[in-house]
């Protein structure tokens, strides 16, 4: 063993939280690193150190291997922990923190580069009699070969980035027409995310449920298992809700799925906290995808059924103390689910949003667990991950966990960038899911309405009227120093306000009166509508309408307002008081960025024919790549970017000037 006082966290958001915590809870201290796009993040401020490692770029700061382990000299750190994303599962970068004299928190870097190959370690997998999905895993990678074992393999295929995970460099390929273009572009994503552009071939397996099996495993031969956890609702190969128990699982798959992973993880000497993942199909046959060789972002939901603190034991392990629990202690209570709450635009094909986080307010409650990195006045840049935050319920069944996971959501405010907080509320809500009897076609089978947006009901658009007339009446009040009773009081007879209402999606013209004690009348729609504002503090606003009295939560900034009630969060502005649009706004054939990033790549040029359709260029934010394609027939005309740009939204990238036949 190894007497180890000091740990290095290398990487950021809740995922540095956590594990800064559970330093402390060891008596550890800890060492946070930032870009300089974080200096502000909670995780600076909560560990006992910090160093900043870099600008904002992942490339130049919490990629960079060097700064690392220099931060770690500089400060006295005995053992470094990846959390996960950026270098968790790079062999190069814990072989150099053990040449660096300093302990990794995770499994030796040959195993790290071994489950790091999916090609590979199918291969180890099969020879370990764990059971894999049939495809094509050869050293011959030219694409006339891989079109060839696709043809063997039948549709529907699926064409994997061997180095990576995430869902990128990842496609399905229903006509094997589609093959040849699934490779290429599989290719071109996997070597741009992970440096390789090596692939695998896969069935796909129809009808299938993704369950993973955590384990433990010590430097001295002991690997023990603690149960499943179902990751079946994804989108695009993401996960999106995680639950330990799966309800697909009994104590028997359990035992037999178990006793696989710990042979997996025999098979590479395994040490530490990883992850078996598995394809589970209905009639309780399971295969092999791949090994997380990580702490995992659904990793509480395994805590909270088992008791066990899993980063606590990664600590232990990588001191050298041996795994002092035996598989039959292991007990299973209750059950625990988990939503990734992310920063991203469901309706706009989940874009990644920025901006400054103006109100955060995580929920409280019996049972209820929320590991986050957030904080009022944080500046969400492009550079990172769009998860800001993962919400956790258990209780004593699953849909006591489930309901109470919603009332969460419910009670979840973030004002600010755009969030999934909606989206996911409806998927918990889903009759499917809460029976329990679903795979990982959920979300394309069963939530396609919830990936538009919902027209605000005329309630909501009324309560925002009249709160942003009762919230301009306290700032014109506050600013001339007048007496609150006198808010509303007027010397003539009560007029109606005219207000046109934007949420980003339409338009709503509006009608307002006020008599000047907290009683609005609102016309929405041609229907007046009668509300009352009884009491405001901070965002919290207390409200009536039809003898009910409500709670909502709004917040006024600059010339928007953000409105969270009745399970439905919009921000909202009034056209009638937006300043003019500037002169030289984007109009039909100027592609602007939607989003701070980096040009990826940049197919047009200069002189070019396109149609509506074709794609121009590719932008990466956020970890993903966004195809830009142009909006009209014509004929380019100017190109203002080129490959590897960092842009800001809304700067303008292309220049087409349209057909004018």
């Amino acid at each position: 063993m190894r007497a180890l006082n000091k740990l290095l966290v290398a990487n950021r958001g809740e995922i540095a939280v956590r594990l800064i915590r559970g330093a402390r809870a060891l008596g550890w201290s800890s060492v946070a690193v930032y870009s300089e796009a974080d200096a502000d993040a909670p995780h600076v401020a909560l560990a006992d150190e910090a160093v900043c490692i870099g600008p904002a770029p992942a490339a130049e700061s919490y990629l960079s291997i060097a700064r690392l382990i220099e931060a770690a000299r500089a400060t006295g750190a005995d053992a470094v922990h990846p959390g996960y994303g950026f270098l968790a599962e790079n062999a190069a970068f814990a072989r150099a923190i053990e040449d660096a004299g300093l302990v990794f928190v995770g499994p030796a870097p040959d195993a790290i580069a071994l489950m790091g190959a999916k090609r590979a370690a199918k291969q180890r997998m099969i020879e370990a009699g764990v059971p894999c999905v049939p495809g094509y895993e050869g050293a011959a990678q030219d694409d006339d070969v891989l079109c060839a074992e696709g043809e063997r393999i039948g549709v529907p295929i699926m064409v994997k980035a061997s180095a990576g995970g995430g869902g990128r460099g990842m496609r399905r390929v229903e006509r094997i027409a589609d093959l040849a273009s699934a490779i290429a572009s599989a290719r071109s994503e996997a070597a741009s995310a992970f440096g390789s552009d090596e692939l695998i071939l896969e069935k796909a397996v129809t009808g299938a449920r993704h369950v993973e099996i955590q384990v433990l495993a010590d430097h001295h031969g002991h690997v023990i298992h603690l149960g499943e956890r179902d990751c079946s609702v994804q989108r695009r190969h993401q996960k999106v809700v995680e639950e330990a128990p799966s309800p697909a699982v009994d104590a028997a798959l359990r035992a037999r799925m178990g006793a696989a992973a710990v042979a997996a993880a025999r098979a590479i000497d395994y040490r530490g906290a990883g992850t078996v993942e598995f394809l589970l199909e209905p009639d309780g046959a399971f295969y092999f995808m791949e090994m997380n060789t990580r702490l995992q972002v659904e990793h509480p939901v395994t805590e909270m059924v088992t008791g066990v603190d899993l980063v606590a034991w990664q600590l232990r392990i990588a001191a050298g103390e041996p795994l002092a629990l035996a598989q039959d202690a292991i007990r299973f209570e209750g059950h625990a689910i988990e939503v990734r709450l992310c920063l991203e635009d469901v309706t706009q094909d989940f874009m990644p949003a920025t901006g400054t986080i103006h109100r955060w307010r995580p929920p409280a409650g019996p049972g209820v667990r929320v590991d986050h990195g957030l904080a009022d006045g944080l500046v969400v840049s492009p550079h990172y991950d769009s998860m800001a935050a993962k919400l956790i319920a258990t209780g004593a069944t699953r849909d006591i966990a489930r309901r109470r996971l919603i009332g969460a959501l419910d009670d979840t405010l973030l004002f600010g960038p755009t969030s999934n907080r909606d989206f996911l509320r409806r998927i918990l809500a889903h009759p499917v899911f809460a029976g329990g009897d679903f795979d990982i076609g959920f979300v394309e089978r069963h939530m396609a309405d919830a990936l538009e947006r919902e027209r605000p009901p005329a309630l909501h658009r009324a309560l925002a009227a009249a709160a942003m007339h009762h919230q301009e009446a306290v700032a014109l009040a506050d600013s001339a120093g007048l007496d609150a009773s006198l808010l509303g009081w007027r010397s003539a007879y009560a007029d109606e306000a005219p207000m046109i209402l934007d949420d980003g999606e339409t338009r709503h013209a509006c009608r307002l009166a006020c008599d000047g004690a907290g009683r609005y009348r609102v016309c929405v729609n041609q229907a007046w509508i009668e509300l009352g504002l009884t009491a405001s503090a901070d965002t919290r606003l207390d409200w009536h309408h039809a003898g009910v009295h409500r709670r909502a939560h709004a917040l006024r900034h600059g010339a928007c307002l953000w409105l969270a009630a009745e399970g439905v969060t919009l921000a909202y502005e009034d056209v009638l008081r937006r300043p003019p649009a500037s002169a030289d706004a984007a109009g039909d054939g100027r592609t602007v960025a939607r989003m701070d990033g980096r040009i990826q790549r940049v197919d047009a040029v200069a002189g070019q024919s396109v149609r509506a359709g074709d794609t121009l260029l590719v932008l990466e934010a956020m970890k993903m790549e966004f195809v830009v394609a142009a909006d009209v027939d014509g004929t380019v005309e100017a190109v203002h970017c080129r490959a590897g740009d960092q842009v800001a939204a809304r700067q303008l990238l292309l220049v087409i000037t349209p057909d004018t036949a």
